[in-house]
Parts: C-alpha cells; sequence; structure tokens
C-alpha cells in the first residue's frame, strides 16, 4: 500500500509542481480528504466494488464544483484504477514532499510542565539555524516524563527526559547481575 501511495502522491505532486499548482493542488487534496474521512457514507460510495467507476465520476462531479483541472483529473484516475481507498495514505505522502520542498521540518518540543513560549520558540530558532529548516514547531505537556524534555526533530528523537534517565540506570543495574556477598575484613586480632 505503501508503495502505490508513493507512486500517486509523487505523480499528483510532480504535476501540480510542474503547472505552478501546488499550493493549490495540496489545499484541494487536504480538504478532499478531510471530508472523505468524516463521512462514512462518501466513504463507502467512493470505496464500493458493486458502483461504477461511471456512477464514482458523477458522484466525484457532484460533489465537487470549482477543482483545479489537475486534481480532478487525479481523482478520477483513482476511481478508474479502483485505487481510492489509498487516498489517505496519498495525501499522507503529499505532504511529506511538501513539507521537503518548502523545506519544513517538524519539531515536536515535549515537557513535563507547559514551557515559556519564549524558550520553545529559542529551541526551534536553534535548530531551525543548525539545520537551514523553516521550523513547524509544536509543545506538547506530558507529565510522565517527569522532567527534562524530549524533541523529536523531524525522525530524530533526543530524549533527555528524567523518565529515560533512570530506564536506562536501571537497565545499567539490571545488567550488573547478582551481587557476590561481602567478606568481613580480617582483624589485626583474629590473624
Amino acid at each position: 500500500m505503501e508503495q502505490v501511495a508513493e507512486v500517486y502522491a509523487r505523480a499528483l505532486f510532480e504535476v501540480a509542481s510542474e503547472r505552478g499548482l501546488l499550493d493549490v493542488v495540496r489545499e484541494q487534496l487536504i480538504q478532499f480528504v478531510d471530508v472523505l474521512s468524516d463521512n462514512h457514507n462518501l466513504q463507502t460510495f467512493f470505496f464500493s466494488p458493486y458502483l461504477s467507476t461511471d456512477e464514482k465520476k458523477e458522484g466525484l462531479g457532484r460533489m465537487i464544483e470549482g477543482a483545479e483541472e489537475t486534481f480532478m483529473s487525479f481523482l478520477e484516475t483513482l476511481v478508474e484504477r479502483h485505487r481510492m481507498p489509498e487516498v489517505f495514505h496519498i495525501r499522507t505522502r503529499f505532504e511529506e514532499l511538501w513539507d521537503v520542498e518548502m523545506k519544513l521540518l517538524p519539531v515536536e518540543v515535549t515537557s513535563a510542565v507547559e514551557l515559556d513560549e519564549s524558550i520553545v520558540r529559542d529551541i526551534g530558532e536553534r535548530i531551525g539555524t543548525q539545520t537551514g529548516n523553516k521550523i513547524e514547531l509544536t509543545s506538547v505537556v506530558d507529565p510522565d516524563i517527569l522532567g527534562g524534555i524530549v524533541l523529536r526533530v523531524g525522525d530524530f528523537i533526543l530524549d533527555a527526559s528524567i523518565k529515560n534517565r533512570l530506564s536506562q540506570l536501571r537497565k545499567q543495574v539490571g545488567r550488573a547481575g547478582p551481587a557476590s556477598p561481602v567478606k568481613e575484613p580480617l582483624n589485626a586480632d583474629q590473624s
């Protein structure tokens, strides 16, 4: 499935890019997938093997008005090739391609307590300076990490949380094995 999504997403991305329609097509893809994911009846209609391609294309025409021709052609291709159920994965992959093109790097800062906005922004700016990317910054509060922070930069995770440090310490202690009995030192009187 992932390979299918990759092929279709890349094809849509490249055609939209060549035609200067990348932002428009992206927005229409997002809107279409959001509507489809929220409406079970539409999913049943477009994913059904019992309805013909012509019926589904007619349904597309009634559902979508004023869409970019490139995007409509893409949706019709999905219908013709019975790939409409892949549209969710296609959107995800398209977004990844768009992020790379726009040099957007998602950064998530997780802390045990809410951090001051200026601290989070400073972290994002430093990562942006080091990577040369525009940073898409989010901040998450997770009391389970106990303290410290966890940074997720794209696919890379830097876990500087107390929870992680305790876990590592627990593993080190566990590897040490059982303690050997302690022998009493000999007194000078016993020798």
